[in-house]
């Protein structure tokens, strides 16, 4: 399928990102997916937006998309706690694309992956998630490839403008290069800010380490499970218990859930 004549505005939502081992602020993995899908739109003049408070920590993670190759990307400042939807859809809606690309899930804040939804109930626009590749755009249809479970693709058709959500099934974003990094252009711009009245609710806290689970055998076939459930156990860790009174049963318990960090 050959794209349009003319050129396909795209806008790429991108965010600042945490590193799962270091929690350093960092590009995004699947925004970063996204804007490599963008780039790899024949007539595409792609610009990057983003929403969300200024600082250094951020600048310095929103130049990672600029050095993949591109020279300029806005961003909306608001305040820390604030809904960032009524902010973009402004934007959006003063200068409309034809094509909006979103990672499915932000690396940090709330992480709901709601954002793209919102943000397509607010204009009106269909929204596809899921992506794997654009194969196309023609005549105000673009025609996509929907990542499905266990490897399998979908192939769909939306009418523009419309918004796609990208993840790992998208192709992996190329190397940020620093030096076109450090020249682009980081354009600011202000739009009223809406406070996230929800989120003001809440109460925030570190994550507790999730508790060991017990082994679980996993077998392929009915029979197998069969054999699993009605083997004896091997080795001689264990102990059987007998005419046991219910604390002594119980007591039993505790100590081995102790023992497999279950409890602690």
């Amino acid at each position: 399928m050959q794209p349009d004549s003319r050129e396909i505005e795209v806008a790429v939502l991108v965010s600042v990102g945490r590193h799962p081992v270091t929690g350093r602020a960092r590009r995004a993995d699947q925004d970063a997916r996204g804007v490599e899908v963008a780039l790899t739109l024949p007539g595409a003049r792609v610009r990057l937006l983003h929403a969300g408070p200024a600082d250094d920590g951020s600048e310095e993670a929103l130049r990672g998309y600029l050095g993949m190759g591109l020279d300029r990307l806005t961003r909306v400042e608001q305040p820390e706690g604030a809904d960032v939807v009524p902010a973009l859809a402004q934007r959006l809606a003063a200068a409309p694309p034809q094509l909006v690309i979103a990672g499915s899930r932000a690396e940090r804040g709330e992480g709901s992956g709601l954002l793209p939804y919102a943000l397509a109930e607010y204009l009106g626009w269909p929204l596809v998630n899921g992506l794997a590749e654009v194969e196309g755009i023609e005549n105000g249809v673009a025609t996509l490839l929907q990542a499905l479970p266990r490897g399998q693709r979908r192939r769909l058709q939306v009418r523009l403008p419309a918004i796609i959500t990208v993840d790992g099934a998208a192709p992996m974003a190329r190397q940020s290069a620093f030096g076109p990094a450090r020249r682009a252009r980081l354009e600011s711009c202000a739009e009223v800010a809406v406070m996230d009245k929800a989120l003001g609710e809440w109460t925030l806290m570190p994550a507790r380490k999730r508790p060991k689970r017990l082994k679980i055998i996993k077998a392929g076939s009915a029979r197998d499970r069969f054999k699993a459930a009605a083997a004896k156990a091997e080795g001689g860790g264990g102990q059987l218990l007998t005419d046991v009174t219910p604390e002594q049963g119980a007591e039993a318990i505790l100590k081995l859930l102790k023992e497999e960090g279950v409890l602690r």
